[in-house]
């Protein structure tokens, strides 16, 4: 090799590790092997609500009994295929939380837990329509299996948010959807 292609050789290297490690840093590809498990219990009180959010407290008065479906939903697949189901319900202390159940998703960067007013649609239509509307965004997903409660934010009314998304930030993206029906 003559001196004058060397650096060039070096050059197109270093500029290859670069492209490869951004990518690896940005798409995260081991995610999709690797299951996160959550298996919390029936909330019966407000769960701790996520990390810079305030707890949950309602204007509304506690019902005597322990918590109550106010509203269910199954998932289906968006980007990826999920299963498992979603419930908004009302705690002994009058406050929400969403629960998911049996959830069965893929995992990946940057995943959140979207409460939305945005209709569910089947197939690639519905993979980017959680954004248009209104949206809350319940915190990162804490795992992509299993059992998982969520505080929904006091002043929240639930009536007005139709669907829960498991929602991927980074490329803006639905995994899955499920449509919330009043019980």
């Amino acid at each position: 090799m003559t001196r004058a292609r060397k650096p060039v050789v070096l050059g197109a290297v270093a500029a290859a590790i670069l492209v490869i490690g951004a990518t690896l840093y940005w798409f995260k590809p081991w995610t999709l092997w690797t299951d996160e498990t959550v298996r919390e219990e029936l909330p019966t009180a407000a769960p701790e609500p996520a990390k810079g959010q305030s707890p949950s407290t309602s204007s509304a008065p506690p019902s005597p009994k322990g918590p109550h479906t106010v509203a269910t939903g199954q998932f289906i697949s968006h980007e990826h295929n999920t299963t498992g189901s979603a419930k908004i319900l009302r705690l002994a202390d009058g406050s929400h939380a969403l629960r998911l159940s049996g959830l069965d998703t893929s995992n990946g960067p940057d995943l959140h837990v979207w409460i939305t007013d945005a209709p569910v649609k089947e197939g690639k239509a519905g993979w980017g329509v959680f954004d248009d509307g209104k949206y809350e965004s319940l915190g990162k997903l804490k795992g992509n299996k299993g059992d998982q409660n969520y505080a929904l934010p006091a002043g929240l009314d639930v009536n007005e948010y139709s669907s829960v998304s498991i929602w991927c930030e980074r490329f803006s993206v639905s995994f899955g959807a499920a449509e919330l029906s009043p019980v």
